[in-house]
């Protein structure tokens, strides 16, 4: 029965599955930049530079984006490898599922509906906000005194604005793809002009002085001054709240049904995007900080009220009309991938098939585009900015997380009939035997070209305890940052979980690899991906513990419709019972024309 189970959790998506689509393939390297640059380039930009150096890392929050898109840098070329191996809606959930199995797909792809959900509902709540700042807070007094909310984890009243703003754009991404690429298009011009606006007019009233403030400047409760007033604990703790701002470049890769040539326009469109996305943020971070005091910055709206303290009160006003746009822009990019992942994985029938059907006319799926419009707006109207920010990032993190996993299995994972054809009995008691020498095979000092099943199951331990250790190495990096050297205890599992680390990485490393023909590979594996494995885990740790039961309650929704729907009715399954019954037909066949004898093809039993 368990092996039952395990077989239906792990079972593949298969290349047959790669066939036309009903959407429109529309879509060109230039409006896919655009969405990831879109989908990006918002809140973070408009709200976050101000916020994390008031609170977090100071003038050095420029440092904390440099990390910040390090990371994604790294997750991102994963994803670009992925997009041109599986160019299909559903971005990491089809990516895992062909690779890793149903379980582990739905579970990135739940956490991907989170993502996209909490994501389109802050850009919603960011720009109602500033728009209520452009009416003077007229809009905000108006709801609070009409419709007050008393409930700790809510809004102080419901936000209509930012419902109202959802569904218009959910209306605008049902009427077409095409048509809202177009508008996205415009919008990101507008979001990429305000951005230069406040670089070149920052520059210009930008002070060094600012970065060279003393502790009685200052004050109490903002550190202790100068460039890095937190140190560096402070600019790591603000690059996981910096990594929200590059959440979203992903929302390229879930168009590879709409692209006209995935294969090579994906690859190409996250990592020009990405370049865009940390340059914007680099040159925003560094000249607001350089403007004004990071002590003084305003955490909501930074930009106004800095250009509103140097007196150029022109400049605020184009500034906060161009940031409307800008989280237009925003909204409608993070709105974008929502319906697709959904449309994906109603394909495959592991959440409610309904939800996968495509409009004739608009050629959208229309029903899973208007329920996702709904549920996002209603998350933005009765929660505030900070409560949706601190839910977004833990889901991403975790699919970032999987999707660089994936890569490297793919690397060294060899086709079914090696596998197959290595797992007779002969061939398994070899393998047995042979594996049981341990350090010749582990470290291949054989010098062994071709990858087989001995060497893809070696990969596959070393990626299970590599992610194992590296949370270990990450919790005592960010718990224990004094303590380690002074401590035996913590000193010994520094040492143990770095050491295991480094010579799993050189174990990886020895190991063949398959040589396979594609448009965009990560460089350097295993270095790259098993890097942004650690970055993510490093910074899924750094979140608060309010994050994590959220996440777990997230998770808990998402298994019961899994085990209740999902595994009964997933396309996969159908799939393996048919090719079980027609097996056995042949097999009771086979047998009453006597030309085989029963129990013969248990080598060959697909189970």
């Amino acid at each position: 029965m368990a092996a039952r189970i395990f077989r239906m959790l792990t079972r593949r998506k298969t290349d047959s599955d790669q066939g036309t689509s009903a959407m429109a393939r529309c879509l060109n390297l230039i409006d896919l930049t655009a969405l990831g640059v879109g989908a990006t380039l918002g809140l973070g930009v408009y709200v976050l530079a101000g916020s994390v150096a008031k609170k977090y890392a100071g003038p050095a929050v420029c440092l904390s984006f440099l990390i910040a898109a390090v990371a994604s840098a790294f997750a991102g070329v994963c994803y670009a490898e992925f997009a041109s191996r599986v160019p299909k809606a559903g971005s990491a959930y089809v990516y895992s599922y062909v690779t890793v199995g149903e379980f582990i797909a739905f579970v990135i792809g739940w956490n991907l509906i989170l993502e996209y959900i909490i994501g389109t509902a802050s850009v919603a709540r960011g720009l109602s906000n500033y728009i209520d700042a452009l009416a003077d807070k007229k809009i905000s007094e108006a709801f609070q005194n009409a419709m007050p909310m008393h409930v700790s984890f809510l809004s102080t009243y419901p936000d209509m604005l930012s419902f109202v703003l959802v569904l218009i754009l959910t209306a605008i991404l049902a009427f077409g793809v095409k048509e809202s690429s177009v508008l996205n298009n415009i919008f990101t011009v507008l979001n990429l002009i305000t951005v230069a606006i406040v670089i070149i007019a920052g520059s210009i009233k930008a002070d060094t002085n600012n970065w060279k403030l003393s502790k009685d400047v200052v004050g109490e409760g903002y550190g202790n001054g100068g460039f890095l007033p937190y140190g560096m604990a402070g600019v790591m703790t603000g690059a996981a709240k910096c990594f929200y701002g590059f959440v979203g470049f992903d929302a390229v890769a879930t168009t590879g049904e709409e692209a006209k040539n995935p294969q090579k326009d994906i690859p190409l469109a996250i990592v020009i995007s990405l370049f865009i996305i940390f340059s914007a943020y680099f040159g925003v971070s560094t000249v607001l900080t350089m403007m004004w005091p990071y002590y003084d910055q305003d955490e909501d709206a930074p930009f106004p009220y800095v250009f509103s303290k140097v007196g150029w009160i022109t400049i605020k006003w184009i500034v906060t009309c161009g940031a409307v746009f800008a989280l237009c822009t925003s909204l409608l990019g993070a709105m974008f991938p929502l319906p697709r992942v959904i449309y994906a994985m109603a394909n495959d029938g592991i959440v409610f098939k309904p939800l996968g059907k495509v409009h004739k006319w608009t050629q959208t799926p229309l029903i899973a585009t208007f329920i996702s419009g709904i549920l996002s707006g209603v998350m933005a109207m009765i929660f505030d900015l900070e409560q949706l920010i601190d839910m977004m990032s833990i889901g991403t993190l975790l699919a970032y997380t999987i999707v660089a996993i994936c890569v490297l299995i793919l690397r060294y994972q060899v086709d079914e009939d090696t596998t197959i054809k290595c797992f007779d009995k002969e061939n398994k008691q070899h393998y047995e035997k042979t594996f049981l020498r341990g350090f010749i095979e582990i470290f291949n000092l054989h010098n062994n070209k071709e990858p087989n099943v001995r060497t893809s199951r070696i990969v596959n331990w070393s990626i299970a305890i590599f992610s194992v250790f590296a949370a270990l190495f990450g919790a005592l990096i960010i718990n224990v940052p004094q303590a380690i050297f002074m401590d035996t205890f913590y000193l010994f599992g520094f040492v143990v979980s770095l050491t295991t680390v480094l010579a799993l990485l050189v174990v990886m490393a020895r190991q063949p690899t398959v040589d396979i023909n594609l448009s965009f590979k990560v460089p350097l594996v295993p270095f790259i991906p098993c890097i942004s494995v650690f970055f993510n885990i490093y910074l899924m740790l750094e979140l608060d513990r309010y994050t994590w039961i959220r996440f777990v309650v997230w998770l808990i929704i998402g298994f019961l419709i899994y085990f209740c729907y999902g595994i009964r009715n997933s396309v996969e399954g159908e799939k393996f019972k048919a090719q079980q019954h027609q097996l056995t037909e042949t097999i009771k066949t086979q047998e009453k024309k006597g030309s085989i004898s029963n129990g013969s093809y248990s080598a060959y039993d697909p189970e």
